[in-house]
């Protein structure tokens, strides 16, 4: 085997590359031979209960079968799970639209479902940036999310998000349609070096306007870098040392355009900055419907649930899973 050989050694990231790939795939081949092994035992048995009329025993083997359904789903999601930067953590953006306030708190309520997410998966979070709304909600925040296989689920969340209720800040009590944006980037670390060029950049310091202790608004040390030649606008705030905000946002600032040059590599084209694809109508992925009716749908799939709260409290896996398995 490659890893098996002396000079791949003196390259030690790309050893420590082969050698995780070669446990997953190790991993998903045991998978598959488990899976195998119990449908052909389950089968037998069946077989043995049908000739003997054993109604305990055929009770037993729905008891597998469900059991090997639920294998089955999660070894397909894995399988799913092979793009070159599927294994990495995601750095996630929410971003309010339309809407005004409305569409503040929107983004707010999508901030606190991915958190929700994260802590259910057994992820880890750190909030990079949080920009709180005029009035209320928040204009835009950014996560750092840390956990196995992090971007290859949470990538399918990259889109527009709409919010469809009786708005709490209307006097009339209208029924209001919000947006919020959610980009998904793998977090590339240092493992990937973006050529950046110093003169491309325009570094802005100022006051930090969230939540964070006595440091808050004393001293100038939140961060925003602007990136002039892709448009590119990164910023963090949430340490309270200038130099570390700047260390952060660069490294957010070096996925995106790893994750920007990559997609005109591929010939994707869907270029997230330039302003052609509008946070509002018609560019939607989801739904989130609270008046007059309850409902998600995920419109890439046709996929619908009814139950709204526990959607918004981050049960998104039927969602995601459905998306990777389409």
């Amino acid at each position: 085997m490659i890893v098996s050989r002396e000079d791949v050694w003196n390259d030690p990231d790309n050893a420590t590359r082969l050698l995780k790939e070669r446990t997953r795939i190790s991993g998903l081949i045991e998978t598959f031979e488990s899976i195998t092994e119990d449908i052909e035992d389950a089968d037998v048995l069946l077989e043995l209960a049908q000739e003997e009329s054993d109604k305990e025993s055929e009770q037993e083997v729905g008891e597998l079968l469900f059991g090997l359904e639920s294998r089955i789903k999660k070894f397909s999601v894995a399988i799913t799970l092979d793009g070159e930067d599927d294994s990495r953590n995601a750095l996630v953006s929410i971003n309010a639209g339309a809407g005004g306030t409305d569409s503040q708190d929107w983004a707010e309520m999508l901030f606190r479902m991915y958190t929700r997410w994260v802590d259910k998966k057994g992820y880890k979070c750190q909030v990079i940036d949080y920009q709180p709304g005029d009035e209320a909600g928040i204009k835009g925040a950014t996560l750092s999310v840390s956990g196995e296989y992090c971007y290859g689920f949470m990538k399918v969340e990259t889109g527009v998000h709409r919010l469809v209720r009786i708005s709490p800040f209307n006097a009339a009590g209208k029924r209001q349609t919000s947006f919020a944006s959610v980009f998904v980037y793998p977090d590339i670390k240092e493992e990937i070096k973006v050529d950046i060029d110093e003169s491309d950049l325009r570094i802005d310091v100022y006051r930090a306007s969230g939540a964070g202790g006595q440091h808050v608004n004393k001293t100038s040390s939140a961060v925003r870098i602007t990136h002039l030649p892709t448009g590119v606008v990164v910023q963090c705030q949430q340490e309270p040392s200038q130099h570390r905000n700047k260390e952060i946002a660069m490294k957010v600032l070096n996925s995106r355009l790893y994750q920007l040059e990559k997609e005109k590599q591929n010939q994707k084209m869907q270029n997230l900055h330039d302003g052609k694809d509008e946070i509002a109508w018609g560019s939607q992925i989801r739904s989130y419907i609270l008046h007059p009716y309850r409902m998600v749908k995920d419109h890439r799939i046709d996929f619908e649930v009814g139950d709204v709260d526990r959607v918004l409290d981050g049960d998104l896996d039927p969602f995601i899973e459905g998306v990777l398995l389409s």
